[in-house]
């Protein structure tokens, strides 16, 4: 492999449609890590179908993004939840498809979550970034579960000057979105945001960080329908110098 590894960024779709930054923040910081990085069209992982119970038009999108990524020498996420998508659920979803069950184990193989690849495959200790804010860090759980995520994005935050990083005292609690679960479970999964928010802003924070999009989205409505007073970002936008524009859900005019 050469010394800069080709690296194919999985966008994912709630970035495409409501958060491009997320994208951009991420090609950035793998640039600096010493990655050629290429953003190939692509289509859904496939994660929703899959949870509804839909495994074949699931199977369907993972040939799909296994087609597209197996050429990179690293499939980079900057989810957890679709990261461990295509790292945890395609090699069952395809283990009795002699074709493209290998293929899907191939691609699992070197997938990674956008803050563990930067520190424990690029190395990456810190960054040059700065940001005035106190914040606390949410763990999704498929970061935390599916793809062993916890200290890394907490590493690089530390180097961003200007920013206070704190941890919530319920770390490992979900926030309430698991996808469908919102949908089918409005009261509860309202509840469980609200118990998120009210932790954060007992470390005394004025923004929540996280690394996936679904619960940042999530959140930050909870937050806009309570009037809490809590900013929300992705933590690559803010580790890739990019908090200077309007956080989740604020007015961009």
């Amino acid at each position: 492999m050469s010394e800069r590894p080709r690296v194919g960024l999985l966008v994912t779709c709630l970035a495409d449609m409501f958060r491009p930054q997320v994208g951009f923040a991420a090609v950035r910081l793998l640039e600096q890590a010493g990655c050629d990085v290429d953003v190939p069209e692509q289509s859904c992982c496939g994660q929703p179908a899959y949870n509804a119970g839909d495994a074949k038009d699931a199977a369907a999108l993972a040939r799909n993004v296994i087609a597209t990524f197996e050429r990179y020498d690293y499939v980079v996420v900057p989810s957890g939840s679709c990261g461990g998508m295509v790292k945890q659920h395609y090699p069952k979803l395809l283990a009795d498809d002699s074709k493209w069950g290998p293929r899907a184990e191939a691609l699992a193989e070197k997938t990674h979550e956008l803050f563990s690849f930067l520190v424990n495959v690029r190395g990456m200790k810190s960054v040059q970034a700065t940001c005035s804010a106190n914040a606390a860090y949410h763990d999704s759980c498929s970061s935390l579960r599916e793809m062993g995520v916890g200290p890394e994005p907490r590493m690089l935050l530390k180097s961003v000057d200007g920013l206070s990083v704190h941890d919530l005292a319920e770390k490992e609690t979900c926030c309430g979105f698991g996808g469908f679960f919102s949908v089918k479970y409005p009261e509860v999964s309202a509840r469980m945001a609200d118990d998120k928010i009210a932790d954060a802003k007992k470390t005394g924070a004025d923004t929540l960080l996280a690394g996936d999009l679904g619960c940042l989205l999530h959140l930050a409505g909870r937050i806009a329908r309570k009037g809490e007073p809590l900013r929300v970002r992705h933590a690559a936008e803010v580790l890739a110098g990019m908090a200077d524009t309007p956080a989740i859900g604020e007015d961009e005019t």
